[in-house]
């Protein structure tokens, strides 16, 4: 009787557990989207001109080892900001943790081959997360206000993020991929919002700042 008891009790404990967490899941993404909502931009003639674009980085590489969709919209949609003259610099932010693998550098090239002046990106090695690249860009490039280029489902969370750092940011939305290549991105994105929320409520800082640059 006892162990059933123990194992009713187990249940219940779990269920409660699930549920909660299920709701905090819930608050996240709302409060984010919610947040979001009147911030994002899908056509490049309805964007204010920004001094800055914030382009979030991701590698090159999809996982089945072709090009990354992810990447290559992005490219696009900071192309046609900056050919429409909504931006005057590009600030590209991404993972250089490692020295084979360097988001940045990769962004770079692919914005002067559409045709962007090498003179107007300038690149964060140390934008290892989003918070990384949001905060820095005020922090260490001098940026308060700016238009985060990415797709939507992290466009929102940055904006989110820049909000709550003091930073007035919109976002422009790269074309998103179809449902089955990015499957198991929007579910971590779930969990990605969740671990805003914890970041903010412990003040979770970047990894690196360090001197200031002066992007003009």
């Amino acid at each position: 009787m006892k162990s059933r008891k123990k194992r009713k009790l187990k249940r219940k404990w779990i269920l409660w557990l699930g549920l909660v967490l299920l709701g905090f899941i819930l608050y996240c993404n709302i409060r984010i989207d919610r947040y979001a909502k009147g911030r994002l931009y899908d056509i490049v003639s309805a964007v204010p001109h920004y001094h800055t674009a914030l382009v979030l980085g991701t590698s090159p590489i999809g996982r089945n080892g072709g090009p990354n969709l992810y990447f290559l919209s992005r490219i696009d949609a900071t192309a046609k900001l900056y050919e429409a003259g909504k931006i005057d610099r590009i600030l590209v932010s991404g993972d250089n943790r490692k020295e084979e693998y360097n988001e940045p550098e990769e962004m770079k090239k692919a914005l002067v081959d559409k045709g962007i002046p090498e003179e107007v990106i300038f690149l964060d090695y140390a934008g290892f997360r989003t918070l990384d690249s949001v905060v820095r860009a005020k922090e260490v490039f001098g940026q308060s206000e700016f238009i985060v280029v990415s797709q939507r489902f992290h466009n929102e969370r940055a904006v989110f993020i820049a909000g709550k750092k003091g930073i007035k940011a919109a976002g422009f939305n790269a074309a998103d991929v179809r449902a089955s290549y990015g499957f198991i991105t929007h579910v971590r994105e779930w969990g990605a919002r969740c671990k805003v929320f914890i970041d903010l409520m412990f003040g979770k800082k970047p990894h690196f700042l360090g001197e200031p640059v002066d992007i003009g």
